[in-house]
């Protein structure tokens, strides 16, 4: 079964690189993502792994608490995010200022 894993707690030098080689040794990965400050480039700590996996509890189980470069990864199956995106904050497009209609 195809599964989005969260990665956290990644040091700032991992890349997606090494992040795909983290876990290469566990099934077949389709894609492994450091997430990146949009203004700076630099690491935010965290990632999403997309893989083949027949046990997802094993697979979490074997890389939660992996220590790379003194840190113990947290992994965790990833939550889809809401479909509406950004925002949401129950604005209704009116920007918080329904009284002006």
């Amino acid at each position: 079964m195809q599964v989005k894993l969260f990665v956290g707690n990644l040091p700032w030098s991992v890349g997606d690189a090494e992040l795909n080689d983290i876990f290469a040794n566990h099934g077949d990965v389709q894609s492994a993502r450091v997430i990146s400050d949009r203004d700076t480039g630099r690491s935010r700590g965290f990632g999403f792994v997309e893989m083949e996996t027949n046990d997802l509890n094993a697979l979490i189980q074997a890389t939660d608490g992996y220590e790379i470069d003194g840190r113990n990864l947290r992994v965790n199956q990833a939550e889809d995010k809401p479909a509406s995106g950004r925002g949401g904050g129950g604005r209704g497009g009116f920007g918080g200022r329904r009284d002006r209609y």
